[in-house]
């Protein structure tokens, strides 16, 4: 028998397939989990150099990814608008740089259920983080990396386009502003400007067509196409998701070329074995696993992807929305049920028009007027399906729904397309988890220098939250603005949808400071939320800000009251005083939970804390939200001593130029348990019939 046939017939059988996934998963378990992997830099340096592997301008910020012994992630940030200019000017990828500063060590999420970008380091094999105070740098720089300077200095020339020049050619799309790229992500189209194989096709069949045309024979037209693929590879940085494109359309080259003649789905599983083997890390990258997934269902259900060309995009559509489900709301908890439309329509767009024309626009830069012009459509259309969406929120699954939920889309596969009603049982089965729970919920959110808290009845019987908080901003030139913000409100939103809630009976503004409600119309934007309450003070900018969205949306708002039935539940406003200050001003919240007392103190001083204990007896407190976040102004000894709180709870930004908490108030706080956001991240507590768990989210963890 030929050797290429026993290689075939070897490849293809079933006893192969097993026997090499079972040896793959052992060899990701073992070179992904029982090996850890610590810097070879000590904690201690405070001078780097290394080659320039990536870098990113935004604002008065500037990302770097650099080599020398190991991967280092370093920030700095620019001090004026000259400096900005010469780093623009003078960056070069592959070139040297030279770095004065200290060694920083990524947070673990704080929030549950949200982004760990620790970990999302330690999986791109990064394991420290540098804080850069000086920067100085050569311009020497290797052929290839000359050539990827050359293309992003060109990209940045472009005024209209350059952000989806980055995006459509290089896969950056971090120069894509926050809110259009969020439009993109309701949609359930962001994977459009992720270079992967629908790019990499493109690029292919364009090359082939062009080099044809010229009369070239097909050997070099394949040497060509493969070689300029590899380059394109380079360009973008080797992402996971392009060499899988790339390296899938050299792998089944070869197969036709060689005559083995594997089925497609066979070189498939054959190049993903390569790849992990290679670095077993990418089996953790969301890229990776998304360009898999579809891939592989694209190819098992190609027989079934026939009929006219939009007949045909719409099954394409429905097949990739199918298969990355599961992985969808594993990561994000949500998913627009509109996506297969969604892609219908707006898939040809890029791919047929906005993709070429952005090629053709690098290459001719007079057509960057026309190629604004698409951008602003798609952007236009995509608002316009968003005005359409209809979003079904999920609670954070489990490996044994994946499972359950791929065997389903076998059954879908191997008999008849009725079995899709397997996946919407499931989906709502786990949907209606949380109101099985038997457990009520406490969560005190670390969001930084501010206060979140959330408290769940039994069986989601009730959802309340008590302020969002919200990053305070401090007035920049314009050179300083960041395309990129951080968003504390959006790892809570995360969170809570994480939890399967999509409706909230009240939110809670202890008072109308930016760092208690600031982030309160992003809450309603994502929430049914039935009743918002404020405190007795008048009304300042931001609460009258947030009105203006209640009114808009018709949601209920309320104030001076003393109490509040929330399902089984009452919650009791003790603050009815009006002080000269909005601190004090605070709502002073108290309730009980399943047998445990809890008394949240907002911003409220020492002068609220007096008052309140002349006209409520409250002795032995189980959990106090300490006021003021551990300021020196609340918590007074006399309170303390007369509440005597089993646990406290400190919400505190870590660093915080405060200086909070205030040593005082921890000294008072002497007899309690106490927990601060700051060292713990955020504190769950779960509650039933007098007993009491506590978990906690601490940045630095194992």
């Amino acid at each position: 028998m030929p050797f290429l046939q026993r290689l075939r017939i070897i490849l293809q059988s079933k006893l192969f397939i097993v026997i090499s996934l079972v040896l793959i998963i052992i060899y990701v378990l073992i070179f992904t989990k029982a090996i850890t992997y610590e810097s070879l830099i000590s904690d201690k340096t405070t001078e780097l150099s290394g080659q320039i592997i990536s870098f990113m301008i935004d604002g008065n910020k500037l990302s770097l990814l650099i080599k020398d012994k190991e991967k280092v992630q370093v920030t700095y940030y620019i001090n004026s608008l000259e400096e900005k200019e010469y780093l623009e000017d003078n960056l070069l990828i592959g070139a040297k740089v030279n770095l004065v500063g200290t060694v920083t060590e990524a947070y673990n999420n704080t929030i549950p259920n949200t982004f760990n970008y620790k970990e999302y380091l330690y999986n791109n094999h990064i394991y420290i983080t540098f804080r850069a105070s000086k920067i100085s740098l050569t311009k020497e720089t290797d052929f290839l990396n000359n050539i990827k300077s050359k293309f992003m200095k060109k990209i940045d020339e472009f005024a209209s386009s350059k952000a989806y020049l980055y995006a459509l050619i290089l896969g950056e799309i971090d120069y894509i502003d926050n809110d259009t790229y969020k439009e993109y992500q309701e949609s359930g189209t962001t994977h459009l400007f992720a270079v992967s194989g629908m790019h990499i096709s493109a690029i292919a069949m364009m090359l082939n067509a062009i080099l044809k045309k010229v009369h070239l024979k097909e050997g070099v037209v394949d040497v060509i196409v493969v070689t300029f693929l590899f380059f394109y590879m380079f360009l973008v940085g080797f992402t996971p998701s392009v060499v899988r494109g790339g390296l899938l359309y050299i792998f089944l080259l070869l197969n036709r070329k060689i005559k083995l003649r594997l089925p497609t789905l066979n070189v498939l599983y054959l190049l993903f074995l390569l790849l992990v083997l290679i670095d077993p890390f990418y089996i953790y990258n969301l890229g990776f696993i998304y360009s898999f997934i579809t891939s592989f269902g694209l190819i098992l259900f190609s027989k079934k992807i026939s009929g006219n060309y939009f007949l045909k995009l719409i099954k394409i559509s429905a097949i990739a929305f199918l298969f990355s489900l599961p992985i969808t709301i594993y990561n994000f908890y949500e998913v627009n049920l509109m996506t297969i439309v969604n892609n219908t329509i707006i898939v040809p767009l890029v791919t047929v028009i906005l993709f070429p024309l952005t090629l053709l626009t690098f290459i001719m830069p007079v057509l960057d007027n026309i190629l604004s012009i698409g951008i602003s459509g798609l952007e236009f259309i995509t608002k316009s399906l968003n005005l359409l969406a209809v979003n079904l929120v999920v609670p954070k699954i489990n490996v044994i729904f994946i499972l359950v939920y791929y065997l389903s889309v076998y059954l879908i596969y191997k008999y008849h397309v009725k079995y899709v009603g397997i996946i919407v049982i499931l989906v709502g089965m786990w949907k209606l988890c949380p109101f099985l729970n038997s457990n009520s919920y406490i969560y005190f959110l670390d969001i930084g220098q501010g206060d979140a808290t959330v408290i769940v009845g039994k069986g989601m019987s009730y959802v309340v939250m008590i302020d969002i908080g919200g990053k305070i901003t401090y007035q920049s030139e314009e050179w300083e603005e960041k395309n990129k913000t951080y968003d504390n409100a959006s790892n809570v939103i995360t969170f809570l949808k994480s939890l399967g809630i999509t409706k909230i009976d009240v939110f809670i503004a202890t008072h109308g400071d930016f760092d208690h409600m600031g982030e309160v119309i992003n809450l309603v934007d994502n929430f049914n939320v039935l009743k918002v309450i404020y405190n007795n003070d008048s009304f300042n900018d931001l609460e009258l800000e947030v009105m203006e969205a209640l009114n808009d949306k018709k949601i209920i708002y309320q104030k001076n009251i003393t109490q509040l039935k929330v399902g089984s539940n009452k919650l009791y406003f003790l603050n009815d005083l009006l002080y000269d200050n909005e601190n004090d001003n605070s709502n002073v919240i108290y309730t009980q939970i399943e047998g445990f007392n809890l008394l949240l103190m907002g911003d409220a001083g020492s002068e609220v804390e007096k008052d309140i204990l002349k006209k409520y007896s409250l002795e032995n407190i189980d959990i106090l939200k300490v006021g003021h976040h551990g300021s020196k102004s609340s918590s007074s000894k006399a309170f303390i001593q007369s509440i005597r709180p089993k646990y406290a709870i400190i919400s505190v930004g870590r660093n915080n130029r405060y200086g909070h908490p205030n040593q005082e108030v921890l000294d008072n706080l002497a007899a309690s348990i106490i927990y601060r956001t700051d060292q713990d991240g955020s504190i769950e507590w779960k509650l039933k019939k007098g007993k009491l768990e506590i978990k906690t989210y601490p940045p630095f963890r194992n």
